[in-house]
Parts: structure tokens; C-alpha cells; sequence
């Protein structure tokens, strides 16, 4: 099997070569201190993602007044749209969660 291997050699070639981006280097692990809790993630994304969909509500009332290019109107609501489809399908899964737990026999 050297296909594999040589995918994980050329994997690893790639991630020595490029340096961590600014975006990568903000993301810390869960095991170092001083990183947050899950709390403060999940509240920091459904900050995010309100913000996101208010910013996507703005570009269309900007649109309809007609003050606003269409290309970025265009990217703001398929932004906002991605981040609810997003919201809602977490919400789906802790739902699913949940009700698994609850249908665990004691």
C-alpha cells in the first residue's frame, strides 16, 4: 500500500512548507490553558452568526433603496444564509443529542 503512505508523506510535505496563517494561529487547542470554555465558543459563534445575519438583513435594505452593489447584496445574504443553515443544523444535532440521552435505559 504506498499510495497511502505516500499521501500522508506529501501531506506532511505540504503542512512543513506553508507557514500558519494569522486565522490558524488564533484557533488554540483545548487543552492548553487559558484557551476558554466551550461556553465561551458557542457563545462566541452564535455572536458571530447573529452578526452575520444582521449584516446580510442591511445589504438587502440597502439594496431596496437602491444604495448598495448587487454583488456584495448578493454575498452578505448567501453569508447570512450559510450561517442560519449552520445555527440550525447544531441545533438539529443537540436536539438529536438530547433526545438519545433521554432514551437511554437507566
Amino acid at each position: 500500500m504506498a499510495i497511502p503512505a505516500a499521501a500522508a508523506a506529501a501531506y506532511q510535505a505540504a503542512a512543513s512548507i506553508t507557514a500558519p496563517s494569522a486565522a490558524s494561529a488564533a484557533i488554540a487547542p483545548a487543552n492548553v490553558a487559558g484557551a476558554g470554555s466551550f461556553a465561551d465558543f458557542l457563545s462566541g459563534a452564535v455572536q458571530d452568526s447573529i452578526a452575520n445575519i444582521r449584516a446580510g438583513e442591511q445589504a438587502a435594505q440597502a439594496a431596496v433603496t437602491g444604495n448598495a452593489n448587487i454583488v456584495d447584496v448578493v454575498n452578505a445574504v448567501n453569508s447570512a444564509e450559510l450561517s442560519l443553515n449552520t445555527v440550525v443544523a447544531v441545533r438539529d444535532k443537540v436536539v438529536q443529542a438530547y433526545q438519545s440521552i433521554m432514551n437511554m435505559p437507566i
